[in-house]
């Protein structure tokens, strides 16, 4: 530490899908000295807009962006106060956000919706990462990419993601041309709140290159846009360029407006944005080749660092520094995990589960846990497929859904839940298969996220691996990591990694495989394989045909 202050702290704030984290760490140690949670007001908006009632379509999903202010308003001052630390000790904040997610701005930051004129008009609010409705928009970026053998689209596995920047931006160009004419600014969340907190905006690279498509130092040409729609060639010149910022460098300093919010000292350091799986590998100590870490949450998002350049299929993207410098940074995922347990629970449970588990003072999750870890290997007769909110890797296909092979009138909900688990559990193993076969090893498998307090779960991570895993010793690896960050871009150690070794926490070979029951995964990861490549590869296309007949249904 270049920064003789003991008692010197700094924040990292955490942006989820449904909620923001302020953690209070301690720069000597990563010590967690104090949190607070401030849950988004308007939460995910994918059913109605806000104040005019209009039905939202399928596959959309918005937030608003006040929501994020009140985050640094509320989270961060109950951060400090729980930690008793005296705000001059704060040196630095910095902040990592869901990816990507998407704000329409006029050219001082503005967002359109905050406009009375545009505050009707769905197109200006923010798209969440998990906004899907991009899906044609993708599919014509990919095969008109394809065709020309664009260069960079290897460096995603050959697939662009609808929820990535280009795809939403194509949208709304063509869904509400008046409002794309309007946005002067087409800003990833994780940089629009550091532009607030520091009044710069500056481009992470992270984001900027998983998710912008910046690769090698430039974006997809003009003449490639123009191809895809000509009113569409002028993009990146026009809404997407701005200095591009590396991780772990100060964006600024926190502006006196700022410092209101927050009751922080102003002019302390702002990191560079960043998003929150990437910013978890520092907290967890991941930073050498082969250590790929999956944070699992609602969704989960799997990334790693190489010493070598590698097109892996289906991959969300590699970037050069895009995790730490000097290393590529891969990056793979799922779009949904806990999100699909959480809608077995809230759908398919009868109510006499749920008054047992009150009358055991358990959660259904926990209660189905308990039943469901009874359960040899197999017993439940079940293979499923965990793609209720689309495929991220290896497949980037979001219009693929979920299915669950070999229901009887014998099944109980406790044998769908296991079933759904080890879907899930299958998919990440796919993934990791995908990256050895590459020539990218994965040589360690690092869990952060809330997920990891489920053990059942992760002994079957475990068993359908083959891979011992480790734990990252926080329960709030964004958070932390944004605070490695923090203390970095404050000058306190003078990279990331430095950072990382300091104020990092994780614990090593928690869970070990069983071999009994990896061998017995054996037949049904053969049998999850043969339906994901039935239904993903091509054999059968029922349900992209499933998704047109709903969405012309909804449209008459």
């Amino acid at each position: 530490m270049s920064d003789n202050n003991d008692d010197a702290v700094v924040v990292g704030v955490d942006y989820g899908t449904l909620s923001g984290r302020a953690v209070v760490v301690r720069v000597s140690d990563g010590a967690e000295l104090g949190s607070a949670v401030h849950a988004y007001t308007h939460g995910v908006v994918d059913r109605e807009l806000p104040g005019t009632g209009e039905q939202l379509p399928p596959d959309w999903a918005l937030q608003v962006p006040s929501d994020y202010i009140d985050v640094l308003k509320a989270a961060v001052p109950q951060a400090v106060a729980e930690a008793g630390v005296d705000p001059a000790n704060v040196i630095g904040i910095a902040t990592d956000f869901t990816a990507c997610t998407m704000v329409p701005t006029l050219a001082d930051g503005t967002p359109l919706n905050e406009l009375p004129e545009y505050a009707d008009r769905k197109h200006a609010y923010v798209k969440l990462w998990k906004h899907h409705a991009a899906q044609p928009h993708a599919d014509r970026i990919n095969t008109l990419a394809a065709e020309r053998g664009e260069a960079w689209l290897p460096r995603y596995g050959g697939l662009i993601s609808s929820e990535w920047e280009f795809a939403k931006g194509l949208q709304l160009l063509e869904e509400d041309p008046e409002l794309y004419a309007a946005t002067e600014r087409w800003v990833e969340a994780a940089d629009w709140i550091v532009w607030q907190l520091s009044g710069s905006y500056v481009r992470n690279a992270c984001t900027a290159g998983y998710k912008g498509i910046r690769q090698d130092g430039g974006y997809p040409s003009r003449e490639f846009l123009a191809a895809l729609n000509p009113e569409f060639a002028g993009f990146v010149d026009d809404k997407l360029d701005q200095p591009i910022g590396q991780l772990g460098d100060r964006a600024g300093g926190l502006t006196a407006q700022a410092a209101a919010w927050t009751g922080l000292p102003e002019g302390i350091a702002v990191a560079v944005g960043n998003v929150d799986a990437h910013v978890t590998a520092p907290a967890a100590q991941a930073v050498e080749p082969g250590q790929m870490v999956a944070i699992m949450g609602t969704s989960t998002c799997h990334v790693m660092n190489g010493d070598v350049l590698r097109e892996v299929p289906g991959m969300c993207g590699v970037v050069d520094g895009g995790i730490i410098a000097g290393l590529q940074g891969y990056e793979a995922g799922q779009s949904g995990v806990g999100d699909i347990f959480g809608w077995f629970v809230d759908t398919s449970v009868p109510a006499s589960y749920a008054a047992e588990a009150a009358q055991r003072g358990q959660s259904v999750h926990d209660y189905l846990t308990e039943l469901a870890a009874d359960q040899r290997v197999g017993e439940h007769g079940l293979v499923a497929l965990d793609w209720h909110s689309g495929n991220r890797s290896v497949l980037v296909d979001h219009e693929l859904s979920g299915v669950v092979v070999g229901q009887t009138l014998a099944t109980k909900p406790e044998d769908v839940y296991r079933a759904l688990i080890e879907a899930t559990a299958f998919g990440t193993r796919t993934i990791i298969e995908t990256f050895n076969r590459a020539g990218v090893e994965v040589t360690e498998l690092i869990i952060a996220g809330g997920l990891l307090k489920n053990r059942l779960i992760m002994q079957i991570y475990a068993d359908v691996t083959g891979l011992a895993l480790s734990v990252i010793g926080s329960e709030q690896g964004p958070a932390l990591g944004s605070a490695i960050h923090a203390a970095v871009a404050a000058g306190a150690y003078p990279d990331v990694r430095a950072g990382a070794a300091a104020m990092g926490n994780v614990d090593r070979g928690v869970y070990q495989p069983d071999p009994d029951n990896t061998k017995a995964y054996e037949a049904l990861y053969a049998e999850y394989v043969t339906l994901h490549d039935h239904f993903g590869r091509g054999g059968n296309d029922v349900m992209h045909r499933l998704r047109a007949i709903k969405r012309a249904a909804v449209a008459r």
